[in-house]
């Protein structure tokens, strides 16, 4: 059944047997209707209403759970499992104190399981029968408000995803803060692409696509899994979805949201928002406007270049640490945060865009003086995207009115600052940030400063803001005073010295007077009791007081929560420009942040232009040089492509040179300066990319059924169907999952495709030497390698990237560095020097085996593996060998090369 009929409902006796036959499998006992108390009746009635949420059932001070959510719950949370007896059967039982039950509920929806809170909605007492109970909120990993369960620098979406015949439509829907997105996408590779940029907590599905081939495989691809839940088909149809849609924004028609010819997309979205009003019961008023993402409006990476790139986290513990987020992060608040590693996810192709960012970043990173005073505004501001959402979907308290208060009170500092600014896009932020001023004063006088953590606590409304609520306050708190006055005034009127008054539960309020004063009592006293030694009375007066004072708190706490609904309808209407106001924060805090990363790390600004030129002088990788330990120095680097001469770079090199790094370094400053940011250069050019891909490292997905060799080719595959002239592609190390000769033959294929076909920039880093003759071969193709020195018998990597091939590896250095045995390094040396000398064995292949026992002697006219067997060369023979030493092969041209081989071979014949 769908999340709208959640409700507490009292059913005929069939309703309940569906209740019992839907509730997790209860006890036999328990499925006869005779053996249920009203209570477990109603409790199985709501929970056959929500059969995939764990339903916290408020009883008294606890939230309890029952068969089979208890036994679940008790062991994700760690707490203990009771039971519940009826006669002979016991109901599983668990439950959690209710003051405590948020960081219980963050728990489960870490699982990636549903809570449905069923809540007491009348007092007891209020009418016939228990207590009426309803679900008024369901929580989801994709549905999550409370400020504790969220990460305040990471957004939480939900995907709405509708399966068609020509593709698939997608909604991503923030519920905290109102975000809602909207896009189609021919295939799953570009809908994967698409949501990966958000990495949905969530995945909402149309009934009967939840165990689906499409949706498995779109769960598998993001790094980040999420949960997945499904809707009745009917919510994501494109007319009811579009309806639903224009009843939700009072609009005519959908064309200004982009959805006019968008079906898949219109049913996604309907989906989205219609999930959010069902599981928040709620109107939703802060989701005011949609937006929708068109195809190549944002340069494209596939999750694979994404996480090789650690654009967002890191590979080793999927942490920002260490990831390009963690470097460029140096916002002051959440929002900004957020706003930031959305750039990141989803760089511009726009160049006016970009342009406009990097004036604005420009001219921060010039401004000292003014960064300093918009980071100490900043600092000041909470979440008023979340705080404004929290508050409209009626979640929020009096603590979210005031940071919300203290919070736009600092907006008008922040507008000073930008206003002076000159660049174009920090100048329109300022307009947004001063439009509230009504808002701000009224919550400021009405909120006390420090507001108690719910309202039930009351006294959260500031003195002085309402004169009704003061007076209650007054008589509630000031009830002592009064009665001190009413007693000493009576004392004097009668005479009666010992006159108390006094008050206790039953007989409420009174007056107090002895047994030997009684002749002195007033006639307008009214006996309430007599006492052995005294006698209670009443007077009209301390009547009518006792009526205020006991209703005081009641009225008082009524009044209050008045109050505090006439605040939270103010933020709602006003929720459009609260959304504007913290669009303008987050906008400002992401650009400041880029600002100072600039003007502290040392970065310059890019020249962004269409061409197809990516040249970079002095180029560092932003994150590695960033956790360089004393001492070090990262060493620059040049690189220029283009698609004329220096379309191909093939670098060589041995392991741990930086071959990586280089390549690495390239992506993201492409990467950084087309999110708008300066980059860590001395100078760079960039050609617009449309996409970068990535084929770097090797790992096994076992889980679809694929080696290492067979994710590599995948990969591999998939760049070259999608890349095109103006994209970036970093291949690291192709056909190293195969044979030697096969391997080669792939590598040197794809690199052939790529010139041939594609016209992409690619980076190509290879141990297969043999690569490097495709540039005598392709005339696009240049040859790089990284530099090392030999010195004292030890390599020292020079991180230089230089012009030329390498022709050595020096990989079995790398493994005595990495501390292999020395005899097996040893061992390694004798294996390469045979290799390389060309001892074959009697099929002609290379020789890797001993022959006889180790003290042997070579066989005559072979040369040895160890001592100094072999025959002696004759002088002929040594000046040639000399000559060929010597002999720059990589510089040859072919026919030069052919004139040497043969005046080698005259000089051995005439000796």
């Amino acid at each position: 059944m769908g999340a709208t009929q959640a409700k507490a409902v009292k059913g005929s006796g069939d309703e309940v047997e569906a209740a019992v036959e839907g509730a997790g499998e209860p006890s036999a006992g328990a499925r006869e209707i005779g053996a249920l108390t009203p209570m477990m009746r109603q409790y199985l009635e709501v929970k056959a209403l929500n059969p995939d949420a764990i339903l916290f059932f408020r009883l008294g001070d606890f939230y309890e759970m029952f068969f089979e959510d208890a036994v679940r719950a008790s062991e994700l949370l760690q707490i203990t499992l009771t039971a519940r007896a009826k006669n002979a059967e016991k109901v599983p039982m668990a439950g959690v104190p209710y003051h405590s039950a948020r960081r219980y509920i963050a728990r489960l929806v870490e699982h990636g399981l549903k809570v449905a809170i069923c809540e007491q909605v009348e007092e007891p007492g209020a009418g016939p029968g228990i207590v009426r109970r309803e679900v008024t909120r369901i929580i989801t990993p994709g549905m999550v408000l409370d400020e504790e369960a969220l990460e305040p620098r990471a957004s939480n979406f939900l995907a709405a995803v509708y399966p068609g015949a020509e593709g698939f439509g997608a909604a991503l829907l923030e519920a905290s803060t109102g975000e809602f997105f909207s896009l189609e996408a021919e295939t799953t590779q570009e809908l994967v692409e698409a949501l990966a940029r958000v990495e949905p907590r969530e995945l909402l599905v149309p009934e009967g696509y939840r165990d689906s081939p499409e949706t498995a495989l779109v769960v598998s691809r993001l790094t980040r899994a999420p949960a997945v839940a499904e809707l009745e088909k009917a919510a994501f149809e494109p007319a009811r979805a579009a309806a639903f849609l224009r009843g939700h924004f009072a609009v005519q028609s959908l064309e200004a949201f982009g959805l006019q010819d968008s079906p898949l997309a219109t049913g996604a979205a309907g989906a989205a928002l219609r999930y959010l009003k069902d599981t928040q019961k709620t109107d939703a008023a802060h989701v005011d406007r949609l937006s929708r993402q068109h195809r190549g409006g944002h340069l494209l990476m596939d999750e694979s270049s994404r996480a090789n790139l650690e654009v967002l986290r890191t590979l080793r513990d999927g942490g920002r640490k260490g990831s390009l987020l963690g470097v460029l992060d140096r916002t002051a608040t959440g929002l900004g945060a957020r706003k930031l590693a959305r750039w990141l996810g989803a760089p511009l192709c726009s160049r006016p865009e970009i342009t406009a960012r990097l004036d604005a970043v420009e001219e921060l990173s010039q401004r000292s003086v003014w960064r300093e005073e918009l980071t100490v505004a900043l600092k000041e501001v909470g979440d008023i995207e979340r705080l404004c959402g929290r508050l409209s979907l009626g979640a929020g308290n009096a603590r979210d009115l005031r940071g919300l208060a203290v919070s736009l009170a600092q907006l008008p500092r922040l507008a000073a600052v930008l206003a002076r600014c000159e660049a174009g896009l920090l100048k329109a932020l300022a307009g947004p940030l001063g439009a509230l001023p009504e808002l701000t004063e009224l919550l400021l006088r009405a909120v006390v400063d420090e507001p108690p953590a719910t309202l039930k606590e009351g006294n959260f409304i500031r003195p002085g803001f309402h004169a009704e609520l003061d007076k209650l306050v007054a008589l509630a708190t000031q009830g002592k005073d009064y009665l001190l006055q009413i007693e000493t005034r009576e004392k004097e009127r009668t005479g009666i010295g010992s006159l108390k008054v006094r008050y206790n539960r039953v007989f409420g309020y009174y007056l107090e007077v002895t047994k030997s004063n009684l002749h002195l009592v007033p006639a307008d006293y009214i006996r309430k009791q007599t006492m052995a030694g005294a006698e209670r009375f009443i007077t009209p007066e301390l009547k009518e007081y006792e009526e205020k004072v006991l209703t005081a708190d009641e009225q008082r706490g009524t009044l209050e929560l008045e109050l505090f609904e006439q605040l939270r309808a103010q933020v709602v209407k006003e929720a459009p420009r609260l959304r504007s106001a913290a669009e303008a924060v987050a906008t400002a805090d992401a650009l400041l942040s880029l600002a100072r990363c600039a003007a502290e790390y040392g970065y310059v600004r890019p020249v962004v232009d269409d061409s197809e030129v990516l040249s970079i002088t002095g180029g560092r990788h932003p994150v590695v040089e960033r956790v360089l330990g004393a001492g070090e120095a990262f060493v620059p680097n040049d690189v220029k492509m283009d698609s004329g001469e220096s379309q191909i770079l093939i670098i060589t090199g041995p392991n741990m040179a930086g071959k990586s790094t280089v390549m690495r370094q390239v992506a993201l400053t492409v990467l950084m300066a087309q999110v708008g940011s300066f980059v860590p250069a001395s100078a760079a050019r960039i050609g617009l990319c449309d996409r970068i891909f990535t084929r770097v490292g090797a790992a096994d997905n076992l889980a679809r059924g694929q080696s290492t060799f067979m994710v590599e080719m995948t990969e591999t595959s998939h760049i070259l169907h999608h890349a095109t002239r103006r994209s970036l592609v970093v291949l690291d190390e192709i056909g190293r999952g195969t044979s030697t000769y096969d391997g080669l033959s792939i590598a040197w294929a794809v690199a052939e495709h790529l010139h041939d076909k594609c016209g992409a920039r690619t980076l190509f880093a290879t141990h297969y030497h043999e690569l490097v003759d495709l540039a005598r071969e392709k005339p696009r193709v240049k040859n790089l390698c990284i530099a090392v020195r030999e010195q004292g018998g030890k390599v020292l990597f020079l991180r230089k990237l230089v012009s030329g091939g390498a022709n050595r590896s020096y990989g079995i250095e790398v493994a005595k560095l990495a501390g292999l045995p020395p005899e097996v390094v040893a061992r390694a040396r004798d294996i390469l020097q045979n290799l390389e000398s060309g001892e074959f064995d009697d099929n002609g292949k290379p020789r890797l085996a001993r022959r006889g026992s180790r003290a042997s002697a070579p066989a005559p006219g072979q040369l040895g593996l160890f001592g100094g067997g072999g025959p002696k060369l004759e002088p002929a023979q040594q000046k040639v060998l000399e000559s060929l030493k010597a002999t720059k092969v990589d510089e040859l041209t072919p026919l030069e090369a052919l004139n040497l081989l043969a005046a080698f071979q005259r000089e051995l014949k005439s000796s």
